[in-house]
């Protein structure tokens, strides 16, 4: 065992290295009945199209600590950058790639019944070659019709009042969109008593969140049905801004171009008024020496 790498309110999960010089995550619990319930799901993903879901299952066995039976599981240690670090250096242009990559994995996650609950920026990492962001913690994942069993306030729909705590595809999506607003302003806000203007007025007047401003709304008022059209619409949302931009870029160098050319234009202009004023001042000074002579 080499360190903790994090706890939650179903365990501890450990930085672990086998014989072999392997690194692995162990996650360890009191409560038998989270750790089966976890490893059901890390074993589901295995049934899912998209390997890259969550971490892959390694190991599961018990420990016995002072004649009780703790039962822990070992997985894959997905090793990357935590997602806020990654975006404070790589820049916020990352978010909308990064947010519609875990889009499409959530899609898949829908399709096979379940919800991810507990999402949040700790729980999600970003690897490289390729960069693909990742999800390191199961623990929250819910069977959809049911009562979401762990989540944290900040990303929680029912706490923002914007909906109650059903795992279906609606609840991830309004995570996500809570994801998106901490990872382009940097922090946590605190929630004000009109909590939907305030979310409303954060989309609409930040710079990194406007050009998907609508999808983010429709996101937190529960508009999708999946993950696919959410992720759909930030593309085109994507695409119409990429357009605006090169339009606006495109009218910069016009712009600019013109009034290189009126400079151009004055400067010539100058310079030919220069000139005839030298040449009038010399004939003048001309005639004044001819008459002396």
């Amino acid at each position: 065992m080499l360190r903790q790498l994090g706890a939650g309110a179903t365990g501890v999960v450990y930085l672990v290295q086998s014989p072999d010089g392997q690194h692995a995550a162990l996650k360890i619990s009191f409560d038998n009945s989270s750790v089966t319930a976890e490893v059901n799901v890390l074993r589901n993903f295995s049934k899912v199209h998209r390997a890259s879901l969550g971490p892959f299952l390694l190991d599961v066995d018990d420990w016995i600590y002072c004649n009780q039976a703790l039962s822990f599981y070992v997985m894959e240690y997905v090793k990357g950058q935590p997602l806020l670090s990654f975006v404070s250096k790589r820049g916020k242009e990352w978010i909308s790639i990064l947010a519609m990559q875990l889009l499409g994995d959530l899609e898949e996650l829908h399709k096979a019944g379940w919800v991810f609950g507990d999402l949040k920026p700790e729980n999600l990492v970003v690897t490289g070659q390729p960069i693909k962001i990742r999800w390191i913690d199961v623990g929250g994942i819910t069977l959809q019709g049911r009562a979401i069993k762990e989540f944290t306030d900040f990303y929680d729909r029912a706490y923002w009042g914007f909906g109650s705590r059903k795992a279906e595809p609606s609840y991830d999506l309004f995570s996500v969109t809570m994801v998106i607003i901490h990872s382009a302003m940097g922090k946590r806000i605190s929630k004000t008593d009109h909590s939907v203007q305030q979310l409303k007025s954060i989309i609409k007047t930040n710079p990194s969140l406007q050009p998907y401003h609508h999808v983010l709304y429709k996101a937190i008022t529960g508009q999708y049905r999946s993950a696919s059209d959410m992720k759909q619409e930030m593309i085109h949302a994507s695409k119409g801004y990429t357009r605006k931009e090169g339009v606006k870029k495109r009218q910069n160098v016009r712009h600019a171009s013109t009034r290189h050319v009126k400079v151009k234009k004055k400067r010539a202009h100058l310079l030919e008024t220069l000139i005839l004023c030298t040449s009038v001042m010399f004939i003048y000074i001309l005639y004044l020496f001819m008459q002396v002579l």
